[in-house]
């Protein structure tokens, strides 16, 4: 960052002291983040887990299944991650690349369930870092056809006259 004046620096120190100048970290402090989040997520450990999300998160999830769209808060992507629990998902980070505001992660996303079909694929993360916290993740698989088809037969809607009955 470059400061013309001193004046210029003072006013930029005191915005920052008061909170209304965020600066961006260092791609090594975002991709510390989250590599961090994955050992959280590897131990299986939620409430650490959800340490690493801001409180207003938005996680994308694509595809045409249960649990795709776009989950917001913290309530609502913890859900999603005691879901995946459910179906025992892993992931096993292969690469990451980060810069000041994103982290790209490259990870291998399998499960190990003992009913049912299992998926094992390769997914990329986009990680929105504000603060030392998540704020956004977009999710991008490499075959989403495999995905749908495992989240459908992991997670299938209950019966209709059940999701149609009030106060569901």
């Amino acid at each position: 960052m470059f400061i013309r004046s001193p004046l210029a620096g003072l006013v930029l120190a005191a915005a920052m002291f008061q909170g209304n100048i965020s600066m961006a970290a260092s791609p090594e402090d975002n991709r510390k983040v989250i590599t961090d989040y994955y050992a959280a997520y590897r131990s299986g450990d939620m409430s650490k887990v959800e340490s690493f999300f801001a409180d207003d998160i938005k996680w994308h999830i694509p595809g045409h299944h249960p649990l795709a769209g776009t989950k917001q808060g913290k309530a609502e992507v913890a859900a999603l991650f005691q879901q995946l629990g459910r179906s025992n998902f892993r992931a096993d980070l292969i690469a990451l690349m980060a810069d000041e505001n994103w982290v790209i992660d490259m990870h291998r996303g399998w499960s190990n369930r003992d009913a049912g079909p299992n998926v094992d694929t390769v997914w990329v993360l986009a990680f929105r870092i504000e603060n030392g916290k998540i704020a956004e993740a977009r999710n991008f698989a490499f075959d989403q056809a495999a995905a749908d088809s495992f989240f459908w037969s992991a997670y299938p809607l209950k019966p209709l006259p059940e999701r149609l009955a009030p106060g569901e």
